[in-house]
């Protein structure tokens, strides 16, 4: 059992909080779960499993796991990020536990990348490479990025390490709960979005990176940006490769979500003009997302 503190942020995780809790128990030395009120018994699971359980209200992913950071009794060397629909993968499951305890002093993050289980199929194309998102990092070495959508941890000093095997993040629940998260999606990126055009807040120095990436995808036109999204990855990077479930991510992903989110910025400038004081903007988002810009 390694020196790590693993934080679980949930809401009605029912269906994988044990899932989660039981793959991470043998490697952990503890698992704290921070709920949003959940009404499905998940508290009660996770308890049941070992982990314990912390209430606090949601307002969103970066501030939430802030709040864990800076409320919770961590004491160990290290700190592992993991949402409740994921597992580590017994290759990295060893390799954390092997190469963790020689990593040198300067050494703060571990990025660790992932594969997607969608409809029952561990997807395998579609991407230049599996993408890898920084998930254990030195306790109070890190802090979390505040923003809407796509949130990173982000380490104060020293330097990170890519680890070589992956966590699997595979979700149980049916594709019309898959939908309308996405469509929740749509309104915290469409935020983001409209955070930076708008020069509403502050944005944080390691965000710029991102946001540049972001923005040449933002600069190609309106609707024709997620036609063009869908053929990269569906037949440049080979996604049909994955059969049926490829076909599903992909067409979701551009057509459900990105699409979704090009029509809810066409509402929105329809209804508030293209060129809004930043009062107008966020009364739009506080009036039709509930979203406090």
């Amino acid at each position: 059992m390694l020196d790590i503190t693993v934080i679980i942020l949930t809401k009605d995780e029912r269906l994988h909080i044990s899932r989660c809790i039981e793959n991470l128990a043998p490697l952990c030395k503890k698992i704290y779960v921070v709920d949003s009120l959940s009404t499905d018994g998940t508290q009660d699971i996770a308890r049941n499993c070992g982990a314990e359980v912390f209430e606090h209200k949601y307002v969103n992913q970066a501030q939430q796991f802030q709040w864990a950071l800076d409320n919770l009794p961590i004491d160990t060397e290290w700190v592992m990020r993991m949402d409740a629909d994921e597992i580590l993968s017994d290759e990295l499951i060893d390799e954390i536990s092997t190469e963790l305890p020689k990593l040198s002093m300067d050494i703060n993050g571990i990025y660790l990348p992932f594969d997607v289980v969608f409809q029952g199929k561990r997807l395998k194309y579609g991407k230049l490479k599996s993408p890898a998102i920084m998930r254990i990092f030195r306790n109070k070495q890190a802090y979390m990025e505040q923003r809407w959508m796509d949130e990173r941890m982000v380490l104060k000093s020293g330097t990170s390490v890519v680890f070589k095997h992956k966590f699997i993040d595979h979700n149980l629940n049916s594709l019309a709960w898959w939908t309308q998260k996405h469509n929740n999606y749509s309104n915290r990126e469409l935020a983001v979005e409209a955070m930076k055009r708008y020069g509403i807040g502050q944005e944080d120095e390691s965000l710029k990176g991102r946001n540049q990436k972001k923005g040449l995808y933002y600069r190609l036109p309106p609707f024709f940006r997620a036609g063009l999204y869908f053929s990269v990855r569906y037949f440049l990077l080979c996604g049909f490769l994955d059969g049926k479930a490829g076909l599903i991510w992909a067409t979701l992903q551009a057509y459900w979500y990105r699409f979704l989110i090009d029509s809810k910025l066409y509402e929105m400038e329809r209804l508030i003009g293209k060129n809004p004081k930043a009062e107008d903007v966020k009364t739009y988002f506080k009036n039709t997302f509930n979203i406090e810009l």
